[in-house]
């Protein structure tokens, strides 16, 4: 990404913006590189592959930025050594707490005039669950030091960007449990966000679903572990069909939400179900199964030729691939082991986030 100029400033104003669609043209996608010291210290080997293989995966379609606490130099020769298409990786020194940049990067939009503006909502670790003191920071450092392709806009509003899908069109979808939780922007009702979210998305219509759950979750709901828009009229969703299994009321339930829905043309959404994953379970330290994880096929991200879907070495993962790859026949889905990733509780769109072509 190339380097703009001017500094940050507070954004206290609704603007006219517009958020693109995931699957539009795209600059390059952000990560957040892992810290040896952090969450995933117990797997970090591991951890830290599977990074590797998204970082190299996505460079044989596009650029890749990483924010990295550490000396960059070790970090790009391994890069290299595993394949990263030369001169598209970009690596940033800055600190952060956690790995995922869907929540702490920033939501890029076009303005009236078509210049982008990177905006950078406030991060407060889900509602105040973990410490997010550095990756609320990271855009605003990324900023100071001219290293973000267009200039950045901070806004005092809590917003992760695993909470809203957006079609292109004017219509966002999301979940009340997220958006609406009291631990993010206390006293706001959905007229409340929605005039925040409208304008600054580009958005005249926010669809909210009620249901739809992953056991596991610390995020309270994020849509894109539940339904995702691959085009202006389909919507791929995480189903259940065992009733025995814990998931099955709600995923039903936000499925019937899902079928309810239109398109602003009036029509029902084209609806696909992904299979759910079985069960998988933290372990402790000496390897007991304790918390069911959110292991899903949602979390997928879009890239400018490819569809990275997370898999877990389940006997679901390649019906997951089959089901998506007919809504993305000019893209490859390529599948990624995420099962380091879930260990703490998030996939692999939580761990990435597009900026668009600028």
């Amino acid at each position: 990404m190339a380097a703009a100029t001017g500094a940050f400033h507070f954004l206290s104003i609704p603007m006219s913006y517009q958020l693109p669609p995931e699957w539009a043209p795209q600059s390059a996608v952000m990560l957040t590189w892992p810290r040896a010291d952090g969450d995933f210290a117990r797997s970090f080997e591991a951890v830290e592959r599977c990074f590797i293989e998204i970082a190299v995966t996505i460079s044989r379609f596009q650029p890749v930025h990483i924010n990295y606490g550490l000396d960059p130099v070790l970090l790009r020769d391994r890069l290299a050594q595993s394949g990263a298409v030369p001169g598209r990786v970009r690596i940033e020194v800055v600190e952060s707490n956690d790995v995922w940049c869907r929540d702490h990067g920033p939501i890029t939009v076009r303005d009236a005039d078509g210049e982008w503006v990177h905006l950078d909502f406030r991060f407060n670790g889900w509602g105040g669950k973990f410490e997010a003191a550095l990756d609320d920071q990271i855009t605003r450092r990324l900023a100071e030091r001219g290293a973000l392709s267009a200039p950045v806009r901070t806004v005092d509003f809590v917003l992760e960007g695993g909470g809203i899908e957006v079609d292109g069109r004017g219509t966002l979808l999301t979940t009340e449990r997220c958006l609406l939780a009291p631990t993010r922007n206390p006293g706001l009702d959905r007229a409340g966000i929605e005039a925040v979210l409208k304008p600054l998305l580009g958005v005249d219509r926010v669809l909210w679903l009620r249901h739809g759950d992953l056991l596991g979750d610390d995020t309270d709901g994020h849509i894109d572990t539940l339904a995702r828009f691959c085009d202006a009229g389909t919507l791929a969703y995480q189903a259940c069909d065992n009733p025995a299994d814990p998931h099955y009321p709600e995923l039903a339930a936000m499925a019937e939400e899902l079928r309810a829905l239109r398109t602003p043309d009036g029509a029902p959404y084209r609806l696909v179900a992904l299979p759910l994953p079985d069960p998988i379970h933290e372990l402790d330290e000496q390897g007991r199964p304790g918390r069911r994880l959110p292991a899903g096929y949602a979390n997928f991200l879009i890239l400018n030729g490819a569809v990275l879907v997370p898999v877990y070495g389940d006997r679901h993962d390649e019906e997951a691939l089959a089901r998506l790859r007919p809504l993305f026949p000019d893209r490859q889905v390529i599948g990624i082991d995420c099962r380091a990733l879930i260990a703490q509780y998030g996939s692999l769109h939580c761990v990435t986030m597009q900026i668009p072509a600028a």
